[in-house]
């Protein structure tokens, strides 16, 4: 049987992408394990066992399980379940997934078919599959699972259900009511896996926080200004910040009692909000060490937006630039530094001056560093009060900010007020 024919099985057997099972072989191969093997690894990562199915599965506690696990039994108590469409092998089929809970801790789940549970419910689950899912093990629950009402109800210390405030959202979790209000919306066309697709983005708020929102099944209810209590949506990763999706499943409901939504951003450390891996708005105190090169004058891609650099752009090659103002400072509070990127508003406010004050004095100096010289002499050790949208990648933190002004409290101190707060 060729790797073509084995994935096939496979992918038949496990319920998963053809072409990804493939890939995972061919991988293996390449390093010379035999088929077999190979063949029993791609099962364990895929949450399908070792090969042949168990009779009586493993009965373990939630933080007992490992992605080495194959297939397991487990008592546990539904937290929270969200329902979306997939695409898989051109299909699109229907998925729950959510979060289970014992006395023991916690763990994902994917049910490839309705078992008809809802959050709350004390169930045994027989059989599930463990694959890893962003590192982590995941139950799968497919046509080999069986789901019973369990003998005893499961007490667990985990709160039940998927309402949550803005603050408490992070990126991967799936079925999370929110009660919030729009502050932005826009419609907007982009090329989807059915070719053009209509979507709505957008910000929405709440008195803890802000997030950015997709609604790829264009309501009507999102407007504006509109208070509304949302249920059953996910979050993803955008831009290094959660971002709530809703889909066809979400149901959109008025609120007769109008949202409080905060003015003022949540203040932290840096070194807390890096730690957090990125945050929609988010205020700093801090001493600005540096201004980095790439500030003051620059050249942007007409096509993109992109910096140039020498008048090539990295996805449009040589292009005629046009001129831009912006500012990427190092902002220390005591607990991490953070690169924080002022647009050309900001910028001009800092420089004392918009772009035509910049290039005439560039012109002047014959040399466009004069303007970062400029800023930098201003900055470079003074304590300001930057608020803005945090994201952390492998290259560091970065703050694009909304706001930026002279601080007038001492930014260790307001550090450790803020590390103290959060230790509360």
């Amino acid at each position: 049987m060729d790797v073509n024919s084995h994935a096939e099985e496979l992918a038949s057997d496990l319920g998963v992408d053809k072409a990804e099972v493939k890939a995972d072989l061919e991988n293996l191969l390449e390093y010379s394990v035999p088929i077999d093997e190979a063949k029993q690894s791609v099962r364990r990562k895929h949450g399908g066992g070792g090969g042949g199915s168990s009779p009586t599965p493993e009965s373990v506690d939630l933080v007992e399980i490992t992605t080495d696990h194959g297939n397991v039994t487990a008592t546990v108590r539904v937290l929270t379940r969200g329902t979306r469409t997939i695409r898989y092998q051109g299909d699109d089929l229907t998925i729950r997934e959510g979060e289970l809970a014992d006395g023991t801790g916690t763990i994902s789940y994917t049910a490839w078919q309705d078992f008809g549970f809802e959050p709350g419910d004390s169930l045994t689950i027989g059989n599930a599959g463990v694959r890893e899912w962003d590192g982590e093990p995941e139950l799968n629950l497919n046509e080999s699972t069986t789901v019973a009402i369990a003998d005893e109800p499961v007490a667990v210390d985990h709160e039940v259900g998927g309402d949550r405030d803005l603050v408490d959202i992070a990126a991967g979790d799936r079925g999370r009511n929110v009660e919030v209000r729009v502050l932005e919306v826009e419609s907007k066309t982009i090329s989807g896996r059915d070719g053009e697709t209509e979507i709505r983005e957008g910000v929405v708020g709440d008195e803890t926080a802000k997030l950015p929102f997709t609604d790829w099944d264009p309501r009507p209810d999102l407007e504006v200004g509109a208070d509304l209590r949302i249920e059953d949506v996910y979050a993803r990763e955008f831009r290094g910040v959660p971002s709530i999706n809703l889909t066809e499943f979400t149901t959109v409901t008025p609120l007769s009692e109008p949202v409080s939504v905060a003015e003022s951003a949540p203040r932290l450390s840096v070194g807390e909000a890096v730690a957090s891996g990125g945050m929609f708005d988010v205020e700093f105190v801090g001493n600005v060490l540096e201004v980095r090169d790439g500030s003051g004058l620059i050249e942007r891609c007409p096509e993109c937006g992109r910096v140039t650099q020498n008048g090539q752009c990295r996805s449009h090659g040589e292009v005629d630039g046009e001129d831009d103002l912006r500012v990427k400072a190092i902002l220390d509070d005591g607990t991490d530094t953070v690169t924080v990127v002022l647009d050309d508003e900001l910028t001009a406010e800092v420089y004392g001056g918009g772009l035509d004050e910049a290039l005439a004095a560039a012109k002047d100096a014959m040399d466009k560093d004069v303007v970062a010289e400029s800023i930098a002499d201003t900055l470079v050790g003074g304590a300001y009060r930057v608020r803005g949208s945090l994201s952390v990648d492998e290259y560091g933190a970065t703050l694009d900010a909304t706001a930026f002004e002279e601080a007038d409290d001492d930014p260790a101190e307001s550090a450790r007020a803020a590390l103290a707060e959060v230790g509360r």
